[in-house]
């Protein structure tokens, strides 16, 4: 049985294994996953046979995500043979249903991850799963065998844009799905509110008091069966209808009444009604239609680059809803780590993993630029430089983007979400660090290449060519191996780069080993540089529990 987890803590590797091996039953009070699926794809490419064909186009889009293959089939069978019965009926059935293809692959992969979810899950969490219209119908049957159609709790559609302009022969698709299930009957459950609109505040408080404040009118009376000594009495020479009560005490209604709370009809008989001002309640309830909260786009002061980033304002919301300050919240697919960055502003402690160590660096320099003094453990990313040549041998994108998250440098031919490079020429550049060095506010550029095999002068040679062809300051040159003495003569011959507004000469090629980069050495380059957008600071709340702060 794995120990707790008592650390903030990110975690590189795959997400099943991970669980399995850190993770101990019944730890987690809140899951919430966002796994990747493209959607815009052809929904019907999803459902071609493995033999079959499609555009090179479509196929690129899912090539580094799920196909029927041998980790497919080996996850099935594993399904088939360990998962309980129910669980192994289901995902063969679905198999039955829809062959096997890239959607089954996609359920296979789910399930296997769904069902180790639920194990870490305590009796009183939640897990709130983020997916789109093209697999939501079938996600939903294998949570309800997982979880229990009767610990189904919510399917919320999330209104991500107003419109989409380019419809042809269908309604626009404008929307996300959170389908949430809890682990049993009592579960953390917070109730949430939205503020009244002036719509919603003219229509229900349809009343104006002397003072032209709107108020609406509640009923004083309850029914007998709550009724308390205190509250069998006749007030104003008035009686409740058979078989109610007074709501309150007589002491109680008095006070309104000298206060002004209390609305007296026009007519005699009339039964005097409580005035409800706007201020007096909490707002409206939350509902399972969420149009309020607006998605990333281009100009948005929290985005960061990442294609799929999700809005803080809905992470904040669903940590909100169902889970407590200090409470442990999982996000297993974390991408660029919006459900970590919102759980540390509202005092939660959180574990986030994912597979590629672009995402893992990405989330490093969140999480540390937006709360200072952050603390938490990486766990799976390479300590020394046998890890870092292990990496190396196992998967070259992953060892080229963990190098220039070293450096802080933007990957070049990779996508932020995918496991692989992207295919074809990358010019030479592996990655870019822009930075400001004058006052024009011109960003000016140091590429960088990474290199985990044998290496000569020659590589220097070309990098310098590629510095000179781009117009780039600076050109920096990451290796695994040590550079040959031919090398660091190349190098240096290459001369300095005078900063004008810094006042110093730095080194226009540089080559810095893995060793180096581990050892704590850096870039000699004007300070005022980054990679991705620069998350922006955030306060912890301070926030009563309940409270949305939008």
């Amino acid at each position: 049985m794995p120990k707790p987890i008592t650390k903030n803590t990110l975690f590189y590797g795959d997400n099943l294994n991970i669980m399995r091996d850190y993770i101990p039953d019944e730890s987690i009070y809140l899951i919430y996953l966002d796994p990747p699926f493209n959607s815009n794809r052809s929904y019907n490419v999803l459902f071609k046979d493995e033999s079959g064909l499609a555009s090179d186009a479509q196929l690129a889009a899912f090539d580094d995500t799920w196909h029927w293959g041998k980790s497919a089939e080996a996850e099935y069978y594993e399904i088939i043979a360990n998962a309980p019965l129910q669980i192994s009926k289901t995902i063969g059935a679905l198999r039955e249903l829809i062959g096997t293809n890239q959607m089954m692959a996609y359920l296979v992969m789910m399930t296997a991850r769904l069902v180790e979810l639920q194990r870490v899950l305590k009796l009183a969490g939640c897990l709130y799963l983020h997916c789109d219209p093209t697999a939501s119908h079938y996600l939903k049957i294998i949570l309800d065998t997982i979880f229990g159609p009767q610990n189904f709790r919510n399917e919320i559609v999330w209104q991500r844009t107003s419109a989409h302009a380019n419809v042809i022969q269908k309604f626009g698709a404008v929307h996300d799905l959170l389908l949430v299930y809890s682990k049993s009957e009592t579960y953390t459950w917070n109730q949430l509110y939205l503020p009244y609109t002036d719509e919603y505040i003219n229509t229900f408080f349809d009343s104006v008091d002397n003072n032209n404040r709107r108020y609406a009118r509640r009923d004083l009376t309850a029914s007998m069966q709550r009724a308390s000594s205190g509250q069998l009495y006749t007030w104003k020479g008035i009686t409740p209808p058979p078989s109610r009560c007074w709501s309150m005490t007589k002491d109680k209604m008095d006070k309104l009444d000298a206060q002004g709370r209390i609305h007296w009809p026009k007519k005699s008989g009339g039964m005097p009604r409580l005035k409800l001002y706007p201020e007096d309640l909490s707002g409206i309830p939350m509902q399972d239609i969420w149009s309020d909260i607006k998605p990333i786009h281009n100009i948005s002061t929290e985005r960061l680059g990442y294609p799929t980033q999700k809005p803080m304002a809905l992470l904040e919301r669903i940590i909100q809803a169902s889970s407590t300050p200090g409470d442990l919240v999982l996000d297993p697919f974390c991408g660029c780590g919006t459900a970590i960055a919102a759980a540390e502003k509202l005092n939660r402690s959180w574990i986030g993993i994912d597979i590629t160590h672009l995402a893992i660096s990405l989330i490093k320099y969140r999480m540390t630029d937006m709360f200072s003094g952050c603390q938490f453990d990486v766990i799976g990313e390479p300590e020394d430089l046998a890890s870092a040549r292990q990496l190396a041998k196992d998967d070259r994108y992953q060892f080229q983007w963990w190098a220039l998250s070293l450096v802080r440098a933007r990957p070049i031919g990779g996508e932020s979400g995918s496991k692989k490079g992207k295919k074809g020429r990358d010019q030479g550049i592996d990655g870019v660090i822009n930075f400001i060095d004058d006052s024009s506010g011109i960003p000016k550029r140091a590429i960088v290449q990474v290199k985990s095999g044998h290496v000569k002068v020659g590589d220097i040679r070309d990098l310098h060519g590629v510095v000179d062809r781009e117009k780039a300051a600076i050109g920096v040159f990451i290796t695994l191996e040590s550079p040959t003495s031919e090398m660091v003569k190349e190098a240096i011959s290459a001369g300095f780069n005078n900063s004008k507004l810094w006042q110093q000469d730095y080194p226009r090629i540089q080559i810095l080993t893995i060793e180096d980069l581990l050892g704590g050495k850096s870039i000699r380059m004007p300070p005022d540089y980054g990679t991705f957008k620069q998350a922006q600071k955030a306060k912890k709340s301070e926030g009563k529990q309940g409270e949305l702060g939008i």
